[in-house]
C-alpha cells in the first residue's frame, strides 16, 4: 500500500504529539519538583571501574593542559579561564565538551600532571554544574558523562582528598538520579538506549544498589529488545550505531562479570548478534558502507571491537530485519539497501537511499554513496540524505522519501522521515555463474505511479556487474508515454578514480589509483561525467566525480548497463558486453 499525502501528514502529527509529550514530562521529571524521586543518601564508593575501548592520543592531552579545546573541527582556547565559562562556538561544540570523552587523552600520558589536570577540570565543572550552557543536561550528554566519569575513575579519584571525593560522588549520584527521572523523556534510538546503559554502569559501580541495579538492567533488556533486530542491525539502519552501542556494551558486559552478576540473556544475545554485522557492513578497505547516516569509520574503535569476536566466521550476506544484501566475490563486495526507512521516531539521521549500491575491489572503493558531513553543516547535511547523493536512481529530482524539514517544526522535532517506501521487495537468485539481486520499491507510487526496479549481478570471479533499472506501473505494466517524468541514475565514484568517456559515448572508462582500469558501458541514453563530492565528518569533504544516464521513464523504460574489469597491472582483458548476459526482470507479484 503506498503511502500518500494523508498518511504522510498523520505520521507528521503523530510524530509531533509524541515529541511534544516527551518534552513536557521532560521539563517535569527534570525540574525540582520531582527531584523527591530517588532521593536517598549518596553512595559511599566506587566498587569497580568500567574499562574504556576508545582508542586515546596522548598528544591531544598537551593541547588541554595548555587550555585549547578542539572538537568537531573547532578550537577554544581558555585563555586563563574556567573552558567551561567559554561562549561555545557550536552546540556539537559544546556538547562534546560536558560529555567529557576527552578524558581518556590525559589518562594516556600516564603522568601526575595529567591526573591534576583532570581532576581540575571535573571540580570546575561540578562547582559550576554546566549552568552556563544547557546542553549539559541534555539526556544523551549526561549519559555520555556518567559513563565516561566512571572509565575514568583511576585517573580522575587517584591521588585525591576525602573533600573532593565526595563532591564527585554527591555530583555523579546527582546525575545517576537525573537519568533515572528522565529515561524515557529524551530522543529515542541510540541516545535512549545510552541512557540505559548508563544507569546500568553506575548500578555495577557505585556500591549498595542491588534493586537499582535490578531495575536498570531490565530497563536495558527492554530497550535492547526494542532497538537491536532479530538480525543484529540497528533499528535506525545506521551501521555505525552498531560500533557505538558495542563499545559501551563490551565494557558493560565484563562490568557484570567483575561484580559476579549474571548479564541477562538479552544483553548476551544483542551483541552476540551485532558482532557479525560489523563485518557485514565492511568494505574492501575495512570501513563501512556510507548508508543511511554512517559517515567516517573509526578504525581504531573496529580493531578494538573485533579483537572481541571469538566466531570471526564469513559475514552474512543477507540481513533482512535491517534490510541490506551483501555479495562477495573474488575480491569485489556490493553492498545494497534493500530495505524500508525506520520508524519515524528512530528516522531522523536516516537517508533516501533505497536500492542504492556501493562497490570495493580489493582495498579499493570504486562505487560509493556520497557520505555525511559534519553535525554543523545543516544544508548539505540536508544534501546528503536526498536520493541524489547516492548510488540509485531518482525521479523528477526528487527522493524517494520526505523529510520533515525546513520549517520550524523540523528544527523544533528533528529531520524526520515522514514519508517513503512502504514496500521493497528482495530476491537473492543464482544465475549464469554470477549472484543476482531483483528488487525494486515504491517509494514513488503515490507522487508519480511509478515503481523503480532494480536488477543488480556480481559474477563469481568479481570482475563484472550487470544491472537494470527499470521504471514500471504499480502492477508491473509500461507506463504511460504521454507523462515526462525525468529520471537520472547515479553512480558516485570514490575520489582518485579518473573517468574518461569512450569513442561510443555510452560507456566511461575508469583508472583506479592503483592502475586498475574498469570500463562503464550502458545500452540506454549517454552516460555523462558530472561533479560529485564525498562529504565526510572527520577528514574533509572531497571532490569527486559520477556517471549520471539522465532519461524519460516514459520514453525509455528499462536501462541496461554494466561496469567490468578491462586491465589489472597494466595487462589488457577481452571486453564483454551488455548484451553477454540476460538482463530480464522476474515477474512481480
Amino acid at each position: 500500500m503506498a503511502i500518500g499525502p494523508i498518511s504522510g501528514q498523520g505520521r507528521q502529527f503523530r510524530f509531533a504529539m509524541s515529541a511534544m509529550q516527551r518534552q513536557v514530562a521532560f521539563r517535569y521529571h527534570a525540574s525540582v519538583f520531582y527531584s523527591w524521586r530517588y532521593a536517598g543518601a549518596v553512595p559511599e564508593r566506587l566498587l569497580i571501574a568500567p574499562i574504556d575501548l576508545r582508542t586515546a592520543d596522548p598528544t591531544a592531552a598537551l593541547d588541554i593542559y595548555a587550555g585549547r579545546f578542539v572538537f568537531s573541527g573547532t578550537g577554544v582556547d581558555a585563555e586563563g579561564h574556567s573552558i567551561f565559562d567559554a561562549v561555545p562556538p557550536t552546540e556539537e561544540w559544546a556538547r562534546e565538551l560536558h560529555s567529557f570523552g576527552w578524558l581518556r587523552h590525559l589518562r594516556a600520558t600516564d603522568m601526575a600532571i595529567s591526573r591534576s589536570n583532570a581532576r581540575s577540570l571535573v571540580d570546575e565543572w561540578i562547582r559550576t554544574s554546566g549552568r552556563s550552557e544547557p546542553v549539559a543536561w541534555e539526556t544523551s550528554v549526561v549519559a555520555r558523562r556518567v559513563i565516561v566519569w566512571l572509565n575514568q575513575t583511576p585517573l580522575i579519584l587517584d591521588g585525591c582528598d576525602v573533600n573532593f571525593y565526595r563532591r564527585f560522588m554527591k555530583s555523579l549520584t546527582r546525575q545517576v538520579r537525573y537519568l533515572r527521572r528522565t529515561a524515557y523523556d529524551g530522543p529515542q534510538g541510540l541516545p535512549r538506549l545510552r541512557v540505559m546503559i548508563a544507569l546500568s554502569a553506575a548500578a555495577l559501580s557505585m556500591s549498595e544498589q542491588q534493586r537499582f541495579l535490578k531495575q536498570a538492567s531490565k530497563w536495558l533488556d527492554l530497550e535492547l529488545v526494542r532497538q537491536i533486530l532479530p538480525d543484529g542491525g540497528h533499528v535506525s539502519r545506521n551501521p555505525a550505531a552498531i560500533l557505538e552501542l558495542l563499545m559501551d556494551l563490551l565494557p558493560l558486559r565484563q562490568a557484570f562479570t567483575a561484580r559476579g552478576s549474571q548479564p541477562s540473556r538479552i544483553l548476551l544475545s544483542a551483541i552476540d548478534r551485532m558482532m557479525p554485522m560489523l563485518r557485514f557492513f565492511r568494505q574492501g578497505d575495512g570501513s563501512f558502507a556510507h548508508f543511511n547516516g554512517c559517515g567516517d569509520t573509526a578504525s581504531d574503535q573496529l580493531a578494538t571491537v573485533l579483537a572481541y569476536d571469538d566466531v570471526r566466521g564469513a559475514p552474512l550476506t543477507h540481513a533482512p530485519h535491517s534490510g541490506y544484501q551483501r555479495i562477495e566475490a573474488g575480491d569485489a563486495i556490493l553492498l545494497v539497501d534493500a530495505g524500508r526507512p525506520p520508524p519515524v521516531d528512530f528516522s531522523t539521521d536516516a537517508h533516501a537511499g533505497c536500492l542504492s549500491f556501493e562497490l570495493s575491489v580489493g582495498r579499493q572503493r570504486l562505487i560509493v554513496n556520497c557520505g555525511v558531513p559534519i553535525a554543523t553543516a545543516g544544508p548539505l547535511r540536508r544534501l546528503s540524505r536526498t536520493t541524489a547523493a547516492h548510488s540509485t536512481a531518482s525521479l523528477n529530482d526528487t527522493s524517494s522519501c520526505r523529510f520533515l524539514n525546513r520549517s520550524w517544526m523540523g528544527d523544533w522535532l528533528g529531520e524526520a522521515i515522514i514519508a517513503g517506501p512502504t514496500r521493497v521487495t528482495s530476491e537473492r537468485r543464482r544465475e549464469n555463474g554470477a549472484t543476482a539481486l531483483f528488487m525494486h520499491h515504491n517509494g514513488y507510487v503515490d507522487r508519480y505511479a511509478i515503481v523503480h526496479e532494480r536488477r543488480l549481478s556480481l559474477s563469481d570471479a568479481g570482475d563484472r556487474l550487470d544491472g537494470v533499472d527499470s521504471f514500471m506501473t504499480p502492477a508491473g505494466a509500461p507506463i504511460s508515454r504521454s507523462g515526462k517524468d525525468v529520471f537520472a541514475i547515479r553512480f558516485h565514484l570514490n575520489p582518485g578514480i579518473q573517468a574518461m568517456r569512450t569513442g561510443s559515448g555510452r560507456g566511461v572508462s575508469l583508472q583506479l589509483p592503483d592502475g586498475e582500469t574498469w570500463e562503464f558501458q550502458t545500452d540506454g541514453p549517454e552516460a555523462e561525467i558530472e561533479d560529485s563530492i564525498l562529504m565526510s565528518n572527520s577528514r574533509g569533504n572531497r571532490k569527486s566525480l559520477q556517471i549520471v544516464i539522465h532519461g524519460i521513464a516514459q520514453h525509455t523504460p528499462r536501462v541496461a548497463w554494466m561496469m567490468h574489469r578491462t586491465a589489472v597491472g597494466g595487462r589488457r582483458r577481452a571486453a564483454p558486453t551488455i548484451a553477454d548476459r540476460r538482463t530480464d526482470m522476474p515477474a512481480r507479484g
